[in-house]
């Protein structure tokens, strides 16, 4: 999907993957419906989710979610070149949305599945953009167990950080005295300081 040569190096990570075999086109109101019919044709393979508000205003979210045996594996907006939950954040608009579901050969999204920054986790789509719970459950049990475990350990490493009060306080420390430092650079320094005790 993208122009850049695969393994460049030093480049951010984009999503490379053949053109598939084109098996459905439509304008659907709910993404729901398409991660559906992946998930029961149990598709390996991609689809493309351009949002009508994007063709009408420019926007910046025309995505590709890929599919391995109708489980997402991997979110991408070729727009702002972001990946995984960023891109998934981005395509959450409201619909309609123009969608084109193709068939790849599992070989040929073999690497394009490594790019661990362009990973989600097997319910996220569901969640994310078709706010679907039912859904979401349905693809958990569809997803193998490893990608289970890597989302999983995934939220507990956030939730460890969350809990990680020093790290948190020191992240707040570094943001506020960067803030200072900027501030005295535009002569806002007064802005940053205290409630003045005046009335």
């Amino acid at each position: 999907m993208s122009g850049e040569p695969e393994g460049s190096p030093a480049e951010p990570a984009t999503l490379t993957i053949p053109r598939g075999t084109l098996l459905r086109s439509r304008v659907v109101s709910d993404v729901g419906t398409t991660l559906s019919r992946a998930l029961d044709r149990e598709l390996t393979g991609y689809a493309t989710l351009v949002p009508q508000e994007t063709l009408l205003l420019s926007g910046e979210a025309r995505g590709v979610i890929t599919f391995d045996d109708g489980v997402p594996v991997l979110a991408y907006n070729t727009v702002t070149d972001s990946g995984g939950p960023d891109a998934l954040a981005e395509l959450a608009v409201p619909g309609p949305y123009r969608v084109e579901l193709y068939a790849v050969d599992a070989s040929g999204l073999a690497a394009a599945h490594e790019e661990d920054a362009l990973r989600v986790a097997p319910d996220a789509a569901a969640t994310e953009l078709a706010d679907d719970a039912d859904l979401a459950e349905l693809t958990r049990e569809a997803a193998p167990e490893e990608r289970l475990r890597d989302a999983d350990d995934e939220d507990d490493a956030v939730a460890a950080f969350l809990d990680d009060d020093d790290r948190i306080d020191a992240i707040r420390e570094q943001a506020r005295s960067e803030a200072r430092d900027r501030a005295a650079e535009w002569g806002l320094d007064d802005a940053l300081d205290g409630p003045s005790d005046a009335k």
